[in-house]
């Protein structure tokens, strides 16, 4: 199989207090082509973030002066730069925390070279907006506004800031729209088949999407749950509005 170098001198940041970690990690990307700065702290990754701009930030979650989640909401403030949390903890607290605050992937010490380099290239992989038949201003009732060309959403005339997998997301269910599409296909599509024993992402991710698009998230129009299966855009394709889940559950009684 032959290397995949799509990827060939993408910067990436990589900021870790232990410099030997640095360095280990430095070396098994710049192996696979990758061009990389390192931070050592947090006060360090924010300088070097404004000058190396790195297409990608792999953060330490342990850092001497700054939390690794404080240097992460600074990054949010200023850049949408996919970044992966570094941690020597696994505890699912930790890791939804991280993507709550807008990481778009983690990783646990000790990890092998080949699982970090996977890591990286999927968040890089879907970060990526492909161009293929979705595409063009959609409109979904009187409300959802997605311009494909432009890459923005419009709720109610107001300009969503959509993040790089929340974007990815909501592209992949309306390719889909009508159609039920499972935790696995949209795990393998939207993160990379290497996450599909991650459903937990989904459910973070689809609650996200709702939070931003939906005027009842708890009663979603847009976004329907199809319990046991998975999830279904509405068919914007029809003429008939929006359905919410509740009025979806109470069509299937009558």
């Amino acid at each position: 199989m032959l290397p995949d170098t799509r990827y060939k001198n993408y910067r990436i940041l990589v900021v870790d207090d232990e410099q030997r970690m640095a360095k280990f990690i430095r070396l098994n990307l710049e192996h696979d082509g990758f061009r990389v700065a390192e931070a050592f702290t947090g006060t360090q990754a924010m300088d070097r973030l404004r000058t190396s701009l790195p297409d990608l930030v792999l953060l330490d979650v342990m850092l001497p002066d700054l939390d690794g989640f404080e240097v992460l909401k600074m990054i949010r403030s200023i850049s949408p730069v996919p970044v992966i949390m570094v941690t020597a903890k696994g505890e699912e607290e930790e890791r939804i925390h991280g993507l709550e605050l807008g990481a778009d992937d983690y990783v646990t010490k000790p990890f092998s070279p080949r699982e970090l380099v996977s890591r990286v290239r999927a968040v890089l992989r879907r970060t990526e907006l492909t161009s293929d038949s979705t595409h063009g201003l959609i409109e979904v009732g009187d409300r959802l506004k997605i311009d494909f060309d432009r890459h923005e959403v419009w709720v109610e005339g107001k300009l969503i800031n959509l993040r790089p997998t929340e974007y990815r997301l909501l592209y992949y269910l309306v390719q889909n729209a009508g159609w039920v599409v499972s935790h696995d296909q949209i795990l393998t599509n939207v993160w990379g088949y290497e996450y599909r024993d991650q459903p937990h992402y989904v459910r973070l991710y689809i609650n996200y999407l709702r939070q931003k698009i939906e005027k009842d998230p708890t009663n979603p129009a847009y976004i329907l749950t199809e319990r046991g299966l998975g999830y279904r855009f509405v068919d914007f394709r029809r003429d008939n509005p929006p359905e919410t889940d509740a009025a979806v559950q109470q069509n299937a009684k009558d």
